[in-house]
């Protein structure tokens, strides 16, 4: 028995010294050993490998390009009135815009068929389909029957995950969160002064890098000079929590949210007291306008850490970018977009908080195989003279979207979990009716 204990008491200690130091003290420093370097390109000749293997299991398996859409339909983005005016003219010689024509209804059965067919919306909560598998269990298909090398490759991966990446991830999370919690809490008992932020930075950024590791991060960030800088408001698209630690991997910054309990509320409480980040009670986030007071309080002092926001409001599948809330674009201030992108060959970053606790999600990406993803800074950008705060959330969200080569959508993530609001509805009939009660335009067709 004491064999026993003196041999575990061994191991213990040989994991947790190789994980200091080989993990945690350059992450502390912010270097790499290259460990997850070559880690990325072994993982990367095995999944090449998969699919070759794959591709000749299955002769008829063809390399699916993946769009936005699942290319069933093909949609027309033409207003409302472009088609209907065609389809009139279509149909007859003469017609008065006045009139109403029973082919109207032709336009609303296909714009109907096309959203049951191919919702554009419902499909941006649902997992990213992939070109080739990622010998992960996310499939439609038994790829790991292929052929025995395929499967004897799925069981050793299988038991690299969960028996040697999980213990590992599990281990350095605790870690980064205990550190987060005790590093915080000592900060915030200090006075305020420059030493005290200096500190408060350094405890955040050292936390998140330990945390990041965790996931097997591997993050790539261009155009570093358009870092956000103080005083001002980060925006980002959203795909995950993980978000966060990618962002606050290279930089710190002030968060905003919802003041929760548990082991969270236990994180925000050590955060606050070291940074003032902007926590919200449930009622004070219903109060649009302590919230625009409070944020603009934050933004105004060039002392502060630049706000963090995502203006989406939910998580979207990392294959496009849905409507920006104005909230965060009447705040005032410069406004730092950034783009996330993640690879979702390596792993799924996607939460759908709707089907997923998290503590499910955290498991499932703690035992995929890495989270490796691009972050654009793109140059700030300010509200224009004449434009208002949802043309400017719009110029934002494009040019996020462009540079992540997302796509970009104008509807709300709140359908994710709410019914389309009766003020959209309300706007389409307005704009049918335009088109009934009109000023009575004359549309002539050419005589056969």
């Amino acid at each position: 028995m004491e064999d026993f204990k003196t041999l575990a008491y061994t191991s213990f200690t040989i994991w947790l010294a190789a994980i200091v130091v080989l993990i945690l003290l350059p992450s502390m420093f912010g270097f790499s050993l290259g460990i997850s370097e070559l880690y990325m390109k072994v993982l990367v000749k095995v999944l090449e490998w998969a699919t070759l293997r794959i591709q000749k299991g299955f002769d008829d398996l063809k390399k699916r390009r993946v769009t936005p859409s699942n290319g069933i339909i093909q949609r027309d983005e033409s207003p409302m009135e472009t088609e209907i005016v065609g389809l009139r003219q279509s149909r007859s010689q003469c017609l008065q815009q006045g009139d109403f024509e029973m082919s109207d209804v032709f336009y609303f059965s296909k714009k109907g068929f096309e959203a049951i067919v191919e919702d554009e919306v419902t499909q941006r909560f649902s997992s990213e389909e992939l070109i080739s598998w990622n010998l992960l269990t996310r499939t439609n298909y038994n790829f790991q029957y292929v052929s025995w090398r395929v499967t004897l490759i799925w069981a050793v991966g299988i038991f690299v995950r969960y028996c040697i990446l999980l213990p590992l991830r599990v281990t350095l999370a605790t870690i980064g969160i205990s550190w987060l919690v005790i590093g915080a809490t000592l900060v915030g008992q200090l006075p305020n002064s420059s030493v005290k932020s200096w500190l408060s930075e350094k405890v955040h950024l050292v936390c998140c890098r330990i945390c990041a590791r965790a996931l097997s991060s591997a993050i790539r960030y261009h155009n570093k000079e358009n870092r956000p800088k103080k005083g001002g408001i980060c925006v980002a698209n959203h795909t995950s929590p993980i978000d966060i630690i990618i962002l606050a991997n290279d930089g710190c910054y002030a968060m905003v949210g919802q003041v929760h309990g548990g082991l969270m509320g236990v994180i925000q409480r050590a955060m606050v007291r070291a940074c003032p980040h902007v926590w919200f009670e449930r009622s004070e986030m219903k109060d649009r306008h302590l919230v625009a007071k409070r944020l603009r309080e934050h933004v105004f002092d060039k002392t502060k850490l630049p706000i963090l926001i995502f203006p989406e409001g939910t998580c979207i599948n990392n294959t496009s970018v849905m409507m920006f809330k104005k909230g965060s674009f009447e705040i005032g201030g410069t406004i730092y977009p950034v783009a996330i992108k993640y690879d979702p060959r390596f792993g799924d970053a996607f939460w759908n908080s709707s089907k997923n606790s998290m503590v499910s999600y955290l498991l499932r990406m703690m035992t995929s195989w890495a989270l490796k993803c691009k972050v654009w800074y793109l140059p700030p950008m300010t509200r224009q003279e004449g434009e208002d705060a949802v043309q400017f959330a719009n110029r934002v969200k494009s040019a996020i979207a462009k540079q992540g080569g997302l796509v970009e959508l104008s509807w709300d993530g709140g359908l994710k979990r709410d019914r389309v609001k009766e003020s959209f509805k309300q706007e389409q009939q307005k704009n049918y009716s335009k088109i009934i009660v009109g000023d009575n335009i004359t549309f002539r067709g050419t005589a056969n």
